[in-house]
């Protein structure tokens, strides 16, 4: 398919966004800046407006009505611009007695609060959308399926792996506009990126450009250790003699709020898992990045450093590993909006990611970046499988599979517990 010329790359949420024009009013594809949002509407839309214009921003807030218009699915790029375009369109779908797929609205950031009046709920559906996988932007063989590891299909047998690789794949990220540029040319992408955020005139931005790039390196140099706001504040020097005030502490608070709000920082809460004593779970929210790139270039990292550094390679890792999990589970009909959770209890034991479908059903993943380290998470995956089957009061006490996903190794395999290791580069939807 080709857009204005230009060659569209198939996304997973494709068949998500059908499925949801042909069931609501209106659907709302949110996400972070740069992920395809608009290209993926354009694949679905039949008219489009943007509010990229001050000219219409400026229109729509005298007279929304007249940026609603347009042949169904009208797309609204950038809806949370004009905030009162959401009331709009919820009131649209209502006066259209019924018919379906009317708008596409894109965003790249939450509008404030009290800015809209209504939910839309049970008129316009939301979906999110990340940046491209492995799968998608070809560097997956897809011989394993998320999916199907639901339905308990796997084949073992042996793969091509390639270490080097992953550093780069991390580094230049799943950005649709450098999947076709050269190793080096799409290491700056990222970069860009963040220079983008940053310069964006926002009136929202709880800082100066440079405290918002601090904050966001002190959460790069923290990435996946679930670090507190002192942890964060002490890392950005707003500490006197090691202390944090309650003032910087809520200062830090809302960097991080104002970057969740734009889809740039992702969070990971912990499992309300189904065992015997809940006073024993660690269910804090874990703080990482929609895209492995964005931690890479903060903190100057690209292939070499990260073959050099496998303790920082082994983070990113994860990151990317974490990306392409939650598109992975956002395609599966009986995901919830928020698919991932990690494990972690009084006891140390910690899983890096739990899928639970709204059926009951559940899965546990440990992310190692070496086949060499697979022991270890099968044994915390068995450790975990034994948690819960021990509570007989547990909703489903066995896993619909573990699996320890892994970046280089010879073969993909299930060991004799029934526990799967295969790498990222084999996984898809």
């Amino acid at each position: 398919m080709e857009i204005e010329g230009n060659r569209y790359l198939p996304r997973l949420i494709d068949p998500s966004v059908e499925l949801h024009l042909r069931a609501f009013g209106a659907v709302e594809i949110t996400g972070t800046m740069w992920s395809g949002k608009t290209w993926t509407s354009r694949a679905h839309g039949k008219s489009r407006v943007t509010f990229d214009s001050k000219q219409t921003r400026e229109l729509a807030e005298i007279d929304v009505d007249a940026v609603l218009k347009g042949e169904a699915p009208h797309i609204i790029d950038e809806w949370q611009e004009v905030p009162q375009v959401w009331d709009a369109v919820r009131n649209k779908v209502d006066e259209a007695g019924g018919k379906r797929g009317l708008f596409i609205l894109t965003g790249s950031s939450r509008p404030a609060k009290g800015k809209t009046r209504h939910t839309g709920s049970g008129r316009i559906a939301r979906l999110k959308m990340w940046p491209m996988t492995l799968s998608e932007s070809g560097h997956s063989r897809k011989s394993v399926s998320l999916a199907g590891l639901f339905e308990k299909t796997f084949e073992p047998g042996p793969v091509e792996t390639d270490l080097e690789q992953l550093a780069e794949l991390a580094c230049r990220g799943g950005w649709p506009a450098a999947v076709d540029l050269d190793s080096e040319a799409a290491r700056i992408v990222p970069a860009q990126y963040l220079d983008a955020l940053f310069a964006k005139e926002d009136d929202k931005a709880p800082g100066s450009e440079r405290e918002l790039r601090l904050f966001l390196q002190s959460l790069a140099r923290n990435v996946g250790s679930a670090a507190t706001l002192e942890t964060l504040a002490k890392d950005m020097g707003l500490d006197d003699g090691g202390k944090v005030s309650d003032a910087n502490t809520r200062r830090v608070s809302t960097f991080l709020d104002y970057f969740l709000g734009r889809y740039v920082v992702c969070d990971l809460h912990g499992w309300d898992a189904p065992i015997k004593s809940r006073s024993r779970l660690r269910t804090k929210p874990k703080y990482g990045f929609a895209d492995p790139s964005l931690p890479a270039a903060l903190l100057g990292a690209g292939p070499d450093t990260l073959m050099g550094n496998l303790q920082l390679f082994g983070q990113l890792f994860e990151e990317l590993c974490l990306r392409d999990l939650r598109v992975y589970a956002s395609t599966m009909s009986q995901a919830q909006l928020d698919p991932l959770r990690y494990y972690r209890d009084a006891d140390g034991l910690e899983v890096d990611v739990i899928i639970e479908l709204r059926d009951g059903r559940w899965g546990a993943i440990e992310v190692k970046l070496g086949a060499n380290k697979a022991d270890a998470g099968v044994r915390n995956l068995l450790r975990l499988k034994n948690k819960i089957a021990a509570n007989p009061a547990a909703r489903n006490p066995e896993p619909s599979f573990m699996l320890v996903l892994v970046g280089k190794t010879d073969y993909q395999y299930r060991t004799p517990e029934g526990v799967i290791v295969a790498p990222i580069t084999e996984l898809t939807a």
